[in-house]
């Protein structure tokens, strides 16, 4: 389902669990960083949003831990897996309700849409997500909040479902007008030729190849390189993405109002007026 002929489509935000929390120690909010970000959530008035936030230090510990990033172990019963995930998921929860109780705070209208009741997986990759509850809260004059979670999956028991692949598939069936993603970084970093690191601008797809592969830190759903893969993916569907720093005050407010921020953006194609993508 799509915004209807002539609306406007929600502009989508993605708090990064790296940006409301402290991804390298176990559940550990930043507090004054979460409180400030949906603040200035609240000064967005006449703006659609949906809204996502990253697990961070409430869910990627337990994921790694308990695997469910990865196909199972053999030898593995089911049911240590889906044990896992019951831990994993009730971490993930006390995040959420602490960022619903901060939106609400700042006066936003919102509804908790967890993913796991409406998205499957398969082998760890999204096979379904309805958008219907999300386009049914926007109708409302809600804004919708979902988050990275763990789903059931139909070959692995259970799966990790990060918020960035919830917003790549919201950005088509929302027709969304931007997707902002908020880090603890000021965009896409590169070494310069001084060889300090520099924000990349324009994201496109020499930028993934001069990424290095996946990492084994903390992150499960790919650190910067899913990011990028991410923008990508959104752009190749007409909508504008970019990564932005949620460390500086007003930075957030002024994209979601689509103003000029210092970050990187992958730029969507352009759209004819019935809506298609052109050439």
């Amino acid at each position: 389902m799509s915004a209807a002929p002539g609306t406007r489509g929600p502009v989508i935000v993605k708090l990064g669990g790296s940006v409301i929390t402290r991804k390298r120690e176990t559940e550990h909010l930043r507090p004054k960083v979460l409180r400030r970000l949906c603040e200035e959530l609240g000064t967005v008035a006449g703006v659609p949003l949906v809204i996502l936030h990253g697990a961070g230090s409430f869910g990627h510990p337990g994921a790694r831990k308990f695997g469910l990033a990865v196909p199972p172990e053999p030898g593995v019963a089911p049911a240590h897996r889906a044990r896992g995930a019951s831990i994993v998921a009730a971490e993930v929860r006390r995040l959420h309700v602490t960022v619903l109780r901060e939106l609400v705070r700042a006066g936003l209208s919102v509804g908790s849409l967890p993913p796991s009741t409406h998205a499957m997986n398969r082998a760890g990759r999204l096979e379904l997500l309805d958008p219907g509850p999300f386009t049914t809260l926007l109708s409302s004059g809600h804004a919708p909040v979902s988050f990275g979670d763990v789903v059931p999956d139909a070959a692995w028991g259970w799966s990790i479902l990060s918020a960035d692949t919830i917003a790549v598939a919201l950005a088509a069936d929302l027709r969304a007008e931007r997707v902002v993603f908020v880090s603890d970084v000021p965009g896409v970093l590169a070494g310069g030729s001084s060889g300090r690191p520099r924000v990349v601008p324009d994201v496109t797809p020499a930028t993934l190849d001069g990424l290095r592969p996946r990492g084994t830190g903390p992150d499960v759903t790919g650190g910067i390189r899913g990011k990028v893969e991410a923008m990508l993916a959104i752009a190749r569907g007409g909508v504008d993405a970019g990564l932005i720093s949620g460390l500086k005050d007003g930075e957030l407010s002024r994209a979601v109002r689509g103003e000029f921020v210092y970050g990187s953006w992958a730029h969507g194609q352009p759209r004819d007026p019935t809506g298609r993508l052109g050439d």
